[in-house]
């Protein structure tokens, strides 16, 4: 993995930490009703409970590549098609104006033992491990060293939980929040745009492998 692939996986993981959703809201519900100190430890455990995922793809898909002929180049498309999807149905929420499905979610979210919430968050949902799958499936390569495997899986998990400390630390000022929470719809219509333009030049990078 070059500069620019990993530069690519940053701005992407960026991307699908911000984009608002459950694990959102359960992070700033904790830090409003717990503390600065609840929120960091919410964002640490959900940036652990990714990284579980990660390990499991990263691992999987090597052996994977290294088994089945033409697999790889297939997961590239396959997993680029699967971005560009993702950020249409962002930009779809956006038309809709249905961003009021995450302010009631944060509304009924618990607030104890703030850490096991932000993993279990993470862990105990699938579309995760499916975004980590299509993710992964553009930078892994078949001969991926463990280094480069670690360089994979912790630039995953080191940048979720620091998103979400950082939300804790803004969150937790007061007024920021509200900002971001009035804004949401158009941060988020910008991340899907971004998502998708970086998806399309992973998907014109993959095509020619298999021309």
């Amino acid at each position: 993995m070059n500069i620019t692939q990993w530069s690519q996986l940053v701005l992407i993981c960026i991307i699908g930490a911000m984009s608002p959703g459950p694990s959102l809201a359960v992070i700033l519900r904790n830090t409003l009703s717990g503390g600065r100190t609840n929120g960091v430890l919410s964002g640490i455990g959900h940036g652990l409970g990714i990284t579980f995922y990660a390990v499991i793809a990263v691992s999987g898909l090597v052996v994977i590549f290294n088994t089945i002929p033409y697999f790889f180049s297939f997961a590239q498309i396959t997993g680029s098609f699967f971005l560009i999807f993702l950020g249409g149905k962002m930009i779809f929420s956006f038309v809709k104006n249905n961003y009021a499905q995450n302010e009631k979610v944060l509304s009924n979210k618990s607030t104890h033992h703030g850490f096991f919430e932000g993993f279990l968050i993470a862990f105990l949902n699938p579309k995760i491990a499916v975004w980590l799958l299509a993710l992964f499936s553009q930078f892994v390569q078949p001969n991926a060293l463990f280094v480069e495997q670690f360089i994979l899986v912790s630039t995953v998990g080191v940048i979720d939980a620091s998103w979400y400390c950082l939300i804790a630390f803004i969150a937790s000022s007061g007024t920021i929040v509200k900002v971001l929470q009035q804004n949401a719809a158009r941060i988020d219509l910008v991340m899907a745009i971004l998502l998708i333009i970086l998806a399309i030049g992973i998907l014109w990078q993959a095509i020619p492998q298999i021309t």
